[in-house]
């Protein structure tokens, strides 16, 4: 007969399953609905961030994990909630971020026999998440729990939505401790030695090697791997997305993939590292690349392998590990040093130059957004944290951001989905705020630097970023408009329709939820206002809105030099690649 010792309520037991994945922050759209898990998990005094919106509540848990790499928690309510998560569900599970979102459902009779709405909620989301289940049975929650977290963080990892129905949490249960009592996770699959020793010989071989690091060789932890490499061979590195800051950028061996992209046709043999050949990597081919480059692709999916481009070398398995094992290799067979890749500055000059000439602002104005970009960036500490939102706005931000530490790029990308940036870097500084308190440090800071068209979006997340007192700084670069479209349409059509916003003053907003709100439009004031808010972040959030020239998004979409963000035609690269008319 079960003891009154070991009998809890669902809400105890889920918070129980949850603890063994290091539960220490979570995020929650307030309400009734999790009211009883919220409770226990305030009794265990883990940091509850509040939504105001649950797209942007499970953003903030997707920023959170890409920054620690823990398994970020949302908690919405699936009824009036799951079609709003959507688009903050579909960002992490394509950025591959893990993600727990628990939902609660409704009560069964509340489904519509005219099948107005559909009575099993999750088959709207089940597509766009790695996995989604219903828990049939209050007794089963650690098990589900602890399952849905095994998909999430396994292999490619993603988001797992886990169905929790009305009543589950307050039911009482005999808890068995011998269910499921440690953490079960699959280990990282090993890489093939016979396609190491290949890989070691072609890259021993080749006159210009190039590593290419996306997210998933940050996922797999192969930043001290890939530091060792580069330093030993003088390999280049081209990285994108979460991959960046795994070799710290110096613009000597280490480049971002934005502001490089223009010079990897050279690159003889290229070692794809967890990264997907998709638009904004030319898809791999030419003229991108050279359509002779023997192409090297690792991957812990297998079926990434050969995304839009032959590969000649596929080695599925996991990316740290495949780097470590090609070190060994490359020293068994007693490869020798490359030369300093000056091809790739060669090819870098004239952008930086002209990027370097469009950041001088006029004396009293307007504010040239190379030099906002220019401003942030020189007051960014090497472990500042950077996330970014907008069209024209990432164009210039990437001629000046150089990303020195790991797990500390995110943007809206691979989606695109405009806004999502700002909950990405709540979260970041959920986690930024919690690695502070675990290390008696000051904490790292998080930067947004977001268009105006895009803040507008999810800007209420500056509540609950305030009440948790995180260290955020929002820089809006506000040219009053829809930049890339307004700037498309005088291009095409020579007038402006539904694309001009105002210079508002958005300041104001963060202020409304007692973030400190700064303001700043005369050139000569810019270095002083970024060096004012990166000194009063550590008191919590700050809003900084920068109104910049309206019109320098004209002149990036008329320079190609100064195009950081390509979008590569696929028809157009393959006619190239394969040489047709």
């Amino acid at each position: 007969m079960p003891t009154k010792t070991n009998r809890m309520t669902g809400a105890q037991l889920m918070l129980r399953a949850l603890k063994k994945y290091d539960l220490t922050t979570a995020f929650c759209l307030a309400g009734t609905a999790h009211g009883p898990l919220l409770m226990e998990i305030a009794k265990e005094k883990i940091a509850i961030v509040s939504g105001r919106n649950e797209s942007a509540t499970v953003g903030e848990a997707d920023g959170y994990a890409r920054v620690t790499g823990k398994l970020g928690l949302a908690l919405i309510n699936a009824e009036h909630g799951l079609p709003n998560a959507m688009t903050g569900i579909l960002t992490a599970n394509e950025a591959c971020s893990p993600v727990l979102v628990l939902l609660t459902m409704p009560y069964g009779n509340r489904a519509d026999a005219q099948g107005g709405y559909p009575s099993n909620v999750l088959e709207m989301v089940s597509p766009f998440a790695k996995y989604c289940q219903l828990v049939p049975d209050a007794n089963r929650l650690q098990e589900y729990i602890e399952v849905a977290a095994r998909h999430a963080l396994s292999g490619r990892p993603g988001v797992a939505v886990l169905g929790i129905p009305n009543g589950f949490q307050t039911q009482a249960i005999d808890y068995a401790e011998g269910i499921n009592p440690s953490v079960t996770l699959s280990p990282a699959p090993e890489p093939d030695a016979d396609a190491i020793a290949e890989a070691a010989a072609l890259i021993s071989k080749a006159k210009r090697p190039l590593i290419l690091a996306g997210s998933g060789a940050a996922l797999s932890g192969a930043g001290a791997a890939l530091r060792k490499l580069t330093k030993a061979y003088n390999i280049p590195i081209f990285a994108n997305a979460l991959g960046r800051g795994l070799v710290p950028e110096d613009d000597v061996l280490s480049f971002s993939w934005p502001l490089t992209n223009m010079s990897a046709a050279p690159a003889d043999v290229v070692i794809v590292l967890g990264m997907r050949l998709t638009q904004r990597m030319g898809y791999g081919l030419a003229p991108r690349f050279d359509k002779k480059a023997k192409f090297i692709q690792i991957d812990i999916e297998a079926e990434e392998i050969g995304r839009n481009r032959p590969i000649h070398l596929p080695i599925a398995g996991d990316a740290r590990r495949a780097i470590e094992l090609l070190h060994k290799a490359l020293k068994k067979i007693k490869s020798k040093p490359k030369a300093l890749p000056a091809w790739i500055n060669k090819g870098l000059k004239l952008r930086l130059a002209r990027m370097n000439e469009l950041a001088k602002s006029p004396k009293g104005g307007p504010i040239q957004a190379f030099d906002l970009a220019r401003a942030v960036t020189a007051q960014m500490p090497k472990n500042a944290i950077y996330a970014g939102d907008g069209a024209d706005t990432q164009n210039w931000m990437h001629g000046f951001l150089r990303v020195r530490t790991e797990r500390a790029f995110l943007d809206h990308y691979p989606v695109g989905c405009m806004g999502t940036a700002l909950p990405l870097a709540v979260g970041a500084a959920a986690a930024a705020k919690e690695e502070a308190l675990e290390s008696n440090k000051k904490p790292r800071p998080v930067v947004l630097v977001s268009g105006d068209g895009a803040f507008g979006f999810y800007c209420s997340e500056i509540n609950g970023a305030v009440q948790a007192g995180l260290p955020l700084i929002i820089v809006i670069c506000n040219d009053g408009a829809w930049g890339t479209e307004k700037h498309g349409q005088i291009m095409q059509m020579g007038n402006v329709v539904n694309c001009e916003l105002g210079n508002n003053d958005y300041q104001l907003i963060g202020e409304a939820y007692g973030a400190l709100g700064l303001k700043v439009e005369d050139p000569a004031d810019l270095d002083a206002t970024m060096k004012n808010a990166f000194k009063a972040v550590n008191n919590g959030p700050v809003v900084v809105n920068v109104i910049v020239d309206g019109m320098a998004g004209l002149v990036r979409k008329k320079e190609p030099l100064i195009q950081t963000i390509a979008f590569s035609d696929l028809l157009a690269g393959q006619k190239a690649q394969y040489g047709l008319d």
